[in-house]
């Protein structure tokens, strides 16, 4: 090696030290600077805090802090339960529409899908369907004002029959029961009194009509945008998994709809049945309106053939005793046939629900929200053994 690289060699070395020294001096000119900073910060806390400086961030794990967060946590879930619970008859009525929305979605796709546009659609099925209800009260109205007026009339003569049996003449004669009862149908009493009255009367008839305004509204909305609301609720699934809750959402709202169908035709049944049976006993001028009447209460689960049938019988029996005792047997045996034939066969292809859980569903959902209940009952049941299966089952077969 010659002298001029000795002389590079030792230069390189020396600018390398020089830099490091330099390296050294910049940090500690920064802790001396943040030393002075801290020091200042200090200063200045001391300065504008009189009572010092502020001690260590509260520990979360404190019991005091626990039973803090706790119990705000526990009066926040009461006051949205009792929200909830004050806007309980709102949220039944959405939740009907959002049922009856599933429900008609099938005709309004089937409308569709011969050429007509949605809006269209929806307003044909909503249509057809007040249709179907004004129909209903046209010819049960006149009915009932007529059978009533009859019942009203027949039941003191009724009541005057009663008096040969010994046992009632022996209670009549101590306590004068046949002519209050007499009394009281007469002057009409009972009809007002169903009703609280005239006024408790009029207030549930605005009440029923409001409501049902409400339902036609919020039906023909949740119908019209039932695509767009579904695919803003399948978004809110995180993306690895959108897709079978997307399947799984469709399979529920195709079984509502397919249990809004069997109903359907349920209830078709049960109305061209009465219908031959009425023409067939001699009850021929009211039988179109009565097998109407027993078709819609037919949709009713559990109750609503029963409903049917008390009124179909109370007409009979006040337009003739032997017409009344021919509807309770047929209406008894009907009853039986639809329940374990024609019921069992239509819903095993729409909803495939066990029979005791449909009856169980039913149960309580008349005893949660009444007819309502019921009515929303058996495609809830549906939808929940249908997540059974294919979620947690499934999750518990991979284990």
């Amino acid at each position: 090696m010659t002298g001029a690289d000795r002389a590079a060699d030792r230069a390189e070395d020396a600018a390398d030290r020089a830099e490091s020294s330099a390296a050294a001096a910049g940090r500690s000119a920064d802790v001396a600077e943040g030393a002075a900073g801290e020091a200042a910060h200090h200063a200045a806390v001391a300065s504008d805090d009189e009572f010092g400086e502020p001690g260590a961030p509260f520990e979360k794990r404190n019991p005091f802090y626990l039973g803090f967060v706790g119990a705000f946590g526990a009066l926040t879930a009461w006051f949205i339960f009792e929200a909830l619970v004050g806007i309980g008859s709102v949220l039944t009525l959405v939740v009907v529409a959002m049922f009856l929305a599933a429900g008609l979605n099938p005709a309004v796709e089937t409308l569709e899908r011969i050429g007509l546009r949605r809006s269209w659609a929806c307003a044909m099925v909503i249509v057809a369907a007040l249709g179907a209800v004004a129909l209903f009260i046209v010819a049960i109205v006149p009915v009932i004002t007529d059978q009533v007026k009859a019942l009203t009339d027949n039941v003191p003569g009724w009541l005057d029959q009663l008096q040969s049996n010994k046992k009632i003449q022996e209670l009549d004669a101590e306590y004068d029961i046949i002519g209050k009862i007499q009394d009281y149908v007469a002057d009409g009493d009972f009809v007002s009194g169903l009703f609280g009255g005239a006024l408790g009367f009029g207030l549930k008839i605005i009440s029923a009509l409001f409501n049902a305004f409400i339902v036609i509204v919020l039906t023909l909305y949740f119908l019209a945008s039932l695509d767009t609301t579904k695919k803003a609720i399948y978004r809110l699934a995180p993306a690895s998994r959108r897709d079978r809750v997307t399947r799984l959402g469709d399979r529920v709202l195709h079984n509502i709809g397919g249990y809004v169908s069997g109903a359907f035709i349920v209830a078709l049944c049960a109305g061209l049945s009465s219908l031959v049976f009425l023409f067939v006993i001699g009850l021929g001028d009211y039988a179109v309106a009565l097998a109407f009447v027993v078709a819609l209460l037919d949709v009713i689960p559990m109750i609503g053939a029963t409903l049917g049938a008390v009124v179909v019988s109370a007409i009979a029996f006040a337009t003739d005793l032997k017409m009344g005792v021919f509807c309770v047997i047929f209406y008894i045996v009907y009853q039986q046939v639809e329940n374990y034939v024609i019921y069992p066969r239509v819903m095993k292809k729409s909803v495939d629900v066990p029979g005791a859980v449909t009856v169980i569903a039913a149960l309580i959902g008349a005893a949660l929200l009444g007819v309502v209940g019921a009515l929303l009952a058996i495609p809830t049941a549906a939808a929940i053994l249908l997540i059974l299966r294919e979620v947690v089952v499934r999750r518990q077969d991979t284990r």
